[in-house]
């Protein structure tokens, strides 16, 4: 191979190679922009934590329910208002 087509191919993996870093840490920024909410997600629409006897995201039993977070913009989480008062920051008791 001749040094052109061999500086050709190494700029483009090296371009390659930044573009999947970036694009990797676009989710660690946004997480880190996030907080976990619990209390505020409808009936199955949870991210994780829906309690004991489901398995994550999705497995929430009732509307509102305590122990069942979902990922808000940090910030946002108490001033969330549902029909049972506003979100907590952690796992909380909520009427079946």
């Amino acid at each position: 191979m001749d040094k052109s087509k061999r500086a050709t191919l190494l700029a483009l993996a090296g371009a390659m190679s930044a573009a999947v870093a970036a694009v990797a840490t676009v989710p660690a920024v946004q997480a880190a922009e996030m907080e976990k909410c619990f209390g505020i997600s409808l009936k199955g629409q949870n991210d994780c934590a829906a309690g004991e006897g489901t398995s994550c995201a999705g497995t929430s039993t009732i509307d509102y329910q305590g122990n069942a977070w979902k990922l808000v913009p940090k910030g946002t989480c108490v001033s969330t208002e549902t029909p049972h008062g506003p979100g907590a920051l952690e796992a909380i008791e909520r009427p079946a």
